[in-house]
């Protein structure tokens, strides 16, 4: 069967309030208040970096690149220290999961969150146990939209990356599942739902209910590659 790989925050999980939270610390830490709020999800989800460079536009500095770089660490360090505070899972996310289980599919994530981090935020939602495997920004040379993360997800999680799909919420998941050769699933229940249609996946969601049926389609057996005894650990 196939892998279904996951992206974090912003598909499985929303994440916005604790990213915006740990950004608005590092822009206290240079006198500035809560600059970000939460109309800012989107960008949130876009990760730590683009969270600091659209504070610093509001903000009028034009310190630029060096000041992000002197930022970013201590937005890690704020965000680890209270990743899991107002994060919640989407509703019907690990029903899902469960579902596509129990039809014969395997699950992994391919997340742009340094590896670290994401294993501490599933581990506190008490879900770290239902993923084989696990792909962030670090743990390899390359992050998405590169495809390789997410072909080593698929491996990790015993799968075979030629039958496998891509679930997120961004034009990096689809440009990440393009270069990869695989289909993709976009959620538009995120901050950035009315933009996914425009990216044109193979399939979008409204919700968790609709993921097994979205993928099923995506494989028929006379569709398949040759997997070379890897059908069985699929």
């Amino acid at each position: 069967m196939a892998t279904i790989v996951f992206d974090l925050d912003g598909t499985l999980a929303d994440t916005s309030q604790d990213l915006l939270a740990a950004a608005n610390h590092c822009f206290g830490t240079i006198g500035a208040g809560a600059v970000l709020t939460l109309a800012d999800a989107a960008t949130a989800l876009r990760g730590g970096r683009a969270m600091l460079r659209l504070g610093m536009e509001r903000l009028g500095h034009a310190r630029g690149e060096d000041e992000i770089d002197r930022l970013y660490p201590l937005l890690l360090e704020a965000y680890a220290g209270a990743i899991s505070v107002h994060t919640r899972l989407f509703p019907g996310a690990m029903q899902a999961v469960e579902m596509l289980r129990s039809q014969g599919h395997t699950v992994a994530i391919c997340t742009n969150k340094p590896e670290g981090l994401a294993r501490q935020l599933l581990t506190d939602l008490g879900i770290m146990g239902d993923f084989p495997a696990l792909v962030g920004a670090d743990t390899l040379t390359v992050r998405k939209p590169d495809p390789e993360p997410l072909r080593e997800a698929v491996r990790r999680a015993g799968g075979d990356p030629r039958i496998a799909c891509l679930v997120g919420d961004s034009d990096t998941d689809r440009n990440t599942a393009r270069a990869a050769g695989v289909p993709s699933v976009l959620v538009t229940f995120g901050p950035s739902g009315e933009d996914m249609a425009a990216l044109a996946p193979e399939a979008l969601i409204g919700h968790f209910d609709e993921l097994p049926s979205a993928v099923a389609g995506f494989w028929r057996d006379a569709d398949l590659p040759a997997l070379d005894g890897a059908r069985g650990r699929a």
